[in-house]
């Protein structure tokens, strides 16, 4: 099988595959490679590895060489032509008064464009912003439109756990995120408390949403009949991280409410109330819960 090594571009997102050309590559390691944008500086973020041919990119472009002093004293020099280069750009947006938000602006390494990335609501007529930036920077200008979640990225920041954000930390791709995995967790609908930065859907409800899948697959639901040690009884109350059980023994009164291990608990008939997705244990039935609304994220 050919040999690959996995290249990350300017600290975070996705690791391209390129040919190692028989360098002696190891993480951490800045190099030069061939990108179909031009010349560009990557640091090697997965050791050379064997990939099969059906799963390689097409055509593998060779990584060119490891970057030198002098390599990286011009990546220096272009990041802080980056930052004027950011200045010079939002001033000219601000004049024509456009709708967009300038993100980042990026040169290649071998500085024959710049690609300004910003991020608008609905599509925006630069043409002329091109014209003006073109003049000035006297190189080839790409304005690309992108969403918030790559805003996030680019911009970083920490979570509302306290830890830098995932999305410029370790994740490599976007996973889709639906607001049926907040409810199947039992969360909060308040999107203040399940949105990122970026005011989507938290990446990180994805994490543990095979778990509760399990969990569901394996449990009964608010509403079917159980059998237990104790008796009969109607599933009042479910706890996925627990995976207990609360039920309500046929005799009447609150006194009849038990909570016993999933594995204790037989499921005889009934119909699952498909209202509830587990209430977290707290001892109600989802027919006296009120039905949150989902929110708009």
């Amino acid at each position: 099988m050919p040999k690959v090594v996995g290249v990350r571009f300017h600290g975070a997102g996705k690791a391209y595959h390129f040919d190692p050309a028989g360098l002696p590559l190891k993480t951490g390691d800045a190099v030069i490679v061939e990108t179909s944008q031009g010349v560009e500086l990557g640091i090697v973020a997965e050791q050379v590895f064997e990939l099969p041919e059906e799963r390689l990119p097409a055509p593998l472009k060779p990584v060119l060489r490891q970057a030198t002093n002098d390599d990286m004293d011009h990546y220096d020099a272009n990041c802080q032509k980056e930052r004027e280069a950011f200045r010079i750009a939002a001033d000219k947006i601000a004049s024509r008064g456009l709708d967009m938000r300038l993100v980042s602006a990026e040169y290649t390494f071998d500085n024959r464009k710049i690609v300004f990335y910003f991020t608008a609501d609905g599509r925006v007529d630069f043409r002329e912003l091109v014209k003006d930036l073109a003049a000035i920077f006297r190189t080839r200008i790409e304005l690309r439109q992108i969403g918030v979640r790559d805003e996030a990225r680019m911009v970083g920041g920490l979570g509302i756990c306290g830890r830098v954000l995932c999305c410029c930390s370790f994740l490599t791709d976007f996973v889709p995120v639906s607001i049926k995995m907040a409810k199947e967790q039992s969360l909060s609908m308040n999107p203040a408390k399940i949105s990122g930065a970026c005011g989507r859907l938290m990446c990180c409800l994805k994490y543990e949403q095979d778990a509760y899948e399990d969990a569901h697959a394996r449990m009964p639901r608010p509403g079917h009949q159980v059998k237990t040690a104790e008796g009969l009884g109607v599933v009042e109350a479910i706890n996925l991280l627990k995976e207990t059980v609360t039920v309500r023994l046929d005799r009447g009164g609150e006194a009849d409410l038990i909570t016993l291990p999933n594995a204790e608990v037989e499921i005889v008939g009934g119909k699952p109330n498909k209202k509830c997705s587990g209430c977290g244990g707290k001892g109600k039935s989802s027919a006296a819960q009120p039905r949150a609304s989902a929110p708009e994220v």
